[in-house]
């Protein structure tokens, strides 16, 4: 493992382009992300930073059909969203691209053409539903159905949004296909998958030691142990194969010259992920640069930065593809975040409940560096976090304005009234007390040595991706600011001790010009405020932190004497009351409009019926019966005569379904039969009993389903 890589290449996760961003997104993958880019460019790294949005699949697809749009206006709207709101809380991409340019489909192709070719896929035959009259296969959105959980009838083949619960599609009830509102059908399909089984043994060697065939690439010290913890529990429970293409008509076509490749597209885990290389390439392109080195050169450090629930597909599942392709590095460091929680409730985005970026930044313009802090403050690096809009508050008034600017101001503000905006000149042979040392001997001096350590601890936390920890050493470096000033107190020693003064003041402009430059990977827009007001030149973003650790370890002065600073402004300002209230109304007034929604979507239940005795039930004698032949009444267009297989007996019965069921589709079908109703002649058919149905708001209607394995006959208690 080379522990001084000579460039790295890092990711934030992918956006998914069917919604907006929302607070525990920056949390999870970007923040972080931008904060240990900027560092690292600061010290003179060779750093690549890429995203781009992830714009395939079958939820895009949906959120078309349900707005009336393609495919591509959806991406569009929500990339253009993205790029504004990272724009606007200063996410520094190298470049933020998209998976539906055409060098991703190309660069996609090329990675699963490979591993075709290597022989590394499997074919699997499986079941799926399809739709005879949309001719596709179904993936698990595009069916909708009755949840057998709460009896939401509008539940989708993955999941009820009503109640939460996992759903594999064939445990709807009444499925039907939302392309065409039709009944879908199982059929067998074809498709690729990945045998991670083949691939377990070398995959846990590589988590639990770092080690890969010989090779040391990676310190499992250094990743976070949830990170381990949830790759371990996987490969403990047995990694089994995972499909590679699905039967979709939106995103990257399995390449054409495979047999059998006609209407299958990749899945979005040998999509998504290479996302990641193919905007490497686009980059490389754009600045004239060799992409290559930052992924297949050993001395390359790459580090993905996301939220828990990728951990698996970026630790197992994308080494596993890059390692099958063999011209790829693997990870040295996922340093996954864990999640933000909201107000005491759970983000939820069909709930409506979350701070939503693009609305943040429109409502409350010039704050992106006071969310930023707030969020990174908080960042759920080793365990869920909370974001309350009082917690908010608090940073920016108690820790921003009345630490961090003030300071500022008052170095700013002293040095215009003393020395006409220079910065002092002072006595090098002057010796004083020292507040932090209490040392009278080299005082300036052995301050300024101080600066370096502290900053070099604040580097420190950085590599080691501990964004907290770094951010709260550079306040308490404020703070020491702070007591330097509180200590001698300036604004008192000016008429006895003009020269101490000098020193004092010195130093304090010294520590802001040190935090102008620490400061830009967590406050960017903060720190080009405080250089504008310093009168330094814009940071580059290329080695400046770097230098200043060179120049306090040298005894170089960081701002030099008689180096003109501007007039006071402020760097934040105090957040009122108001404008907390105002966003906590909104967002229990979003949550419940979003119930309302969701409530006036969920059809009335009917009045329940008058109440009967225990007597009364018992007389009802249910039974389990099959359907065994079935064919429309003559004359009665809503009439089936079923022959109906009881175990020991055989009746008919006549049922009011022709409208919702034909002949064909019902035959084997397991029903609850009424079996001591006195028979009655319909169209001139004698009907022995009375098949029972659930009936919707819409009047559609369902069997009651006994189940496959109730054996007819069998009683129904």
């Amino acid at each position: 493992m080379n522990i001084s890589p000579e460039r790295y290449l890092v990711t934030s996760a992918l956006p998914y382009a069917n919604g907006p961003l929302h607070i525990g997104h920056l949390a999870g993958a970007y923040l972080s992300a931008d904060v240990y880019v900027r560092f690292l460019r600061l010290m003179g790294k060779d750093v690549v930073y890429v995203c781009g949005s992830d714009e395939h699949g079958a939820a895009i697809t949906i959120k078309a059909l349900k707005e009336g749009k393609n495919p591509q206006e959806i991406i569009d709207k929500y990339h253009d969203l993205f790029k504004v709101a990272f724009e606007k809380m200063g996410i520094s991409f190298d470049i933020y691209h998209r998976t539906s340019a055409e060098i991703h489909h190309e660069t996609s192709q090329e990675f699963f053409q490979t591993l075709y070719d290597k022989g590394e896929f499997i074919e699997q035959e499986s079941e799926q539903y399809y739709d005879e009259e949309a001719k596709q296969f179904l993936a698990d959105r595009y069916i909708i159905g009755t949840c057998p959980k709460c009896g939401h009838d509008g539940a989708y083949g993955d999941q009820c949004e009503k109640c939460g619960s996992a759903l594999s599609p064939t445990e709807l009830i009444d499925p039907k296909s939302t392309i065409s509102g039709s009944k879908p059908v199982i059929r067998t399909t074809k498709h690729w998958y990945l045998p991670l089984d083949k691939y377990e043994s070398w995959l846990t060697e590589w988590i639990s030691t770092g080690y890969k065939d010989g090779e040391h690439l990676h310190d499992p010290n250094d990743w976070k142990n949830h990170v381990l913890g949830q790759c371990k529990s996987w490969l403990e429970g047995g990694l089994q194969p995972r499909a590679m293409t699905r039967d979709l008509d939106w995103g990257v076509d399995v390449p054409q010259e495979i047999e059998g490749a006609e209407g299958k597209k990749l899945y979005v885990w040998m999509d998504a992920p290479i996302g990641y290389v193919s905007a490497t390439k686009q980059w490389a392109l754009d600045n004239g640069k060799d992409w290559k080195p930052y992924w297949q050169d050993k001395d390359t450090a790459l580090i993905h930065f996301i939220g828990k629930d990728n951990i698996v597909f970026h630790c197992l599942i994308f080494p596993a593809i890059l390692n099958a392709h063999g011209d790829y590095i693997m990870p040295l460091n996922v340093p996954a975040n864990q999640f933000v929680n909201l107000e005491g409730d759970k983000l939820s985005t069909s709930r409506n409940w979350a701070v939503w970026v693009n609305e943040y930044v429109e409502e409350l313009p010039g704050k992106e560096d006071e969310l930023r802090y707030h969020m990174i403050k908080n960042m759920p690096e080793q365990k869920d976090s909370e974001f309350t809009w009082k917690g908010y508050q608090d940073s920016v008034n108690n820790e921003l304005v009345n630490n961090l600017a003030n300071f500022v101001n008052r170095v700013v503000v002293l040095t215009n009234k003393y020395y006409e905006g220079a910065v002092p000149e002072y006595d090098e042979n002057l010796d004083f007390i020292s507040p932090s040392t209490q040392d009278y001997d080299g005082y300036h001096d052995g301050e300024m040595l101080q600066l370096h350590d502290d900053l070099q601890d604040l580097n420190e936390f950085l590599r080691k991706f501990e964004f907290r920890a770094g951010l709260r050493k550079l306040m308490e470096i404020s703070s020491q600011g702070n007591q330097l000033l509180q200590f001698n107190e300036p604004w008192k020693q000016i008429k006895e001790d003009p020269e101490q003064v000098k020193v004092v003041m010195n130093l304090a402009l010294q520590y802001i010009s040190a935090m102008s430059v620490a400061m830009a990977p967590f406050m960017p827009f903060t720190a080009d405020k405080l250089r504008a007001l310093l009168n330094l030149p814009e940071l580059t973003g290329i080695g400046e932190l770097d230098q200043v650790l060179q120049d306090l370890a040298e005894g170089e002065m960081l701002i030099p004497a008689g180096h003109k600073i501007n007039k006071s402004s402020h760097l934040f300002t105090r957040i009122d009351d108001n404008v907390i209230e105002a966003q906590v109304q909104k967002l229990h007034d979003a949550k419940a409009a979003s119930a309302a929604a969701v409530e006036a979507e969920t059809p009335a239940m009917e009045p329940i019926k008058d109440t009967i005795q225990f007597d009364d039930f018992t007389k009802m004698d249910i039974r389990v019966a099959e359907i065994i032949s079935a064919q429309k009444v003559k004359k009665a267009d809503k009439l089936l005569q079923l022959e109906l297989n009881m175990g020991g007996e055989q009746r008919t019965v006549v049922s009011g379904i022709a409208e919702h069921y034909s002949p064909e589709e019902i035959i084997g079908q397991k029903v609850s039969l009424l079996a001591n109703l006195a028979p009655r002649k319909l169209r001139g058919v004698m009907s022995q009993g009375m098949i029972l149905m659930a009936e919707d708001s819409d009047g559609k209607l369902t069997f009651v389903d006994p189940g496959k394995d109730a054996e007819p006959g069998s009683i129904i208690r």
